[in-house]
């Protein structure tokens, strides 16, 4: 955004979710990080609600205390343009997308505002893209999806891996995670929500391949090899079908450092085989009653949305991906690593995220766009000072 439109926007960042449990955490992140001349806000449909948080908040930050508050309803299309026309950034925690997300992309990518979820669902991220990425384009909003744990820790680590490889040659790259930790109540609904629509989102992917331009002269990959014990680490590994791999392979096709020819694996990597074995039968179980709408809204009622382990439970929670590059004759194995992958680490990035968005000298780039293209090494400069670690652990 242009210096002088910015100086007319109310706020550098509004925060839409913030009474829900990550948009809870994010707004304390906030509230301990942002800079002093950062303009922000909360938004949310309900101001009896946000009034507690920003009290929640001036125990925090004493300056907090007229924070400002902004009432807006995913269902009231004007409130929503009122908030994105008054923000350079907007944040939201409000999910699952599919069902609550469409209307901020909308209005965000109608008035040229930057806009970051945590959405890991692939249907929404590609419907977004088919139905908003020009009209980002045009007016300059920059639509950054999967800024949590889904999609940051990979894609950033996997541009972290490149950038230690050979230029102009193909490229090999894998993703091993492994992570102690509760998974959020909405990443939850999201993931049973999408196992239950499997042939709209083959549509939604379809659809895309149809409307994106894939890369001149170079050709990228996101690959699912089969169940296989990792010959280094003695690691049990299975694919992950998650948007993860989708997304790495979306920042490959922008940047041409990802070398003429490059693939992507993405695992979860597990320490004995039982525990995968017994994983994959739970997953399939899972998908299985997702397919039928009583057993579906059953288990979704189990699993509260908003709701979240205590500060004790996310303190003992840690995360780790290790990926493996190759190319060039060269060899290297890298690990980004950090604490609670579902609410801690996930506010922090999120955060971060928008914050690099408003205030750094990035990349021009507009559009549906990722976190490695859009903000690459300044957001991985940010999350190693926020405490995040992206190390190279053998280079050969």
């Amino acid at each position: 955004m242009p210096t002088d439109e910015a100086a007319e926007r109310d706020y550098d960042l509004v925060l839409f979710g913030a009474t829900g449990f990550t948009g809870g955490l994010t707004a304390e992140y906030l509230a301990r990080h942002a800079p002093d001349d950062c303009r922000w806000a909360l938004a949310g449909r309900s101001s009896e609600k946000l009034e507690a948080v920003r009290d929640r908040l001036t125990g925090i930050n004493p300056s907090l205390s007229s924070l400002p508050l902004l009432t807006g309803d995913v269902t009231d299309g004007p409130s929503l343009l009122a908030i994105a026309s008054a923000a350079r950034v907007v944040i939201t925690t409000v999910g699952p997308y599919l069902e609550y997300g469409e209307p901020l992309v909308a209005a965000c990518a109608e008035v040229g505002t930057d806009y970051v979820d945590l959405t890991g669902e692939t249907e929404f991220v590609d419907t977004m893209y088919t139905r908003y990425h020009e009209k980002a384009a045009a007016s300059g909003a920059r639509i950054v999806h999967a800024c949590g744990f889904d999609s940051i820790p990979h894609d950033l680590g996997v541009r972290f891996t490149v950038l230690q490889l050979p230029e102009a040659v193909p490229l090999r790259v894998s993703g091993m995670v492994r992570v102690g930790g509760a998974i959020s109540g909405g990443t939850f609904h999201s993931a049973v929500t999408a196992m239950s629509r499997g042939p709209k989102m083959k549509q939604a992917s379809a659809a895309r391949q149809q409307a994106e331009p894939r890369p001149v002269g170079r050709r990228v990959r996101a690959v699912a090899r089969p169940p296989h014990r990792d010959r280094d680490t003695g690691l049990w590994l299975v694919a992950l079908p998650t948007v993860d791999p989708l997304v790495v392979k979306r920042s490959a096709a922008a940047l041409d450092r990802y070398g003429p020819d490059f693939e992507y694996a993405h695992y979860a990597a597990v320490k004995r085989l039982p525990v995968m074995l017994a994983g994959l039968a739970g997953v399939g179980a899972l998908a299985a009653a997702a397919q039928l709408p009583p057993l579906r809204k059953l288990i979704l009622g189990r699993v509260t949305q908003g709701d979240g382990p205590s500060a004790e439970r996310r303190e003992k929670s840690w995360f780790s991906v290790r990926f493996v590059g190759e190319g060039g004759g060269r060899r290297v194995v890298t690990q980004v690593s950090g604490g609670d992958p579902g609410y801690g680490e996930t506010s922090k990035m999120l955060a971060e995220a928008a914050l690099c968005l408003a205030f750094d000298d990035n990349l021009e780039t507009s559009g549906q766009v990722t976190t490695a293209t859009a903000m690459g090494e300044h957001l991985t400069d940010r999350l190693v000072r926020a405490g995040m670690v992206f190390e190279v652990l053998a280079k050969g």
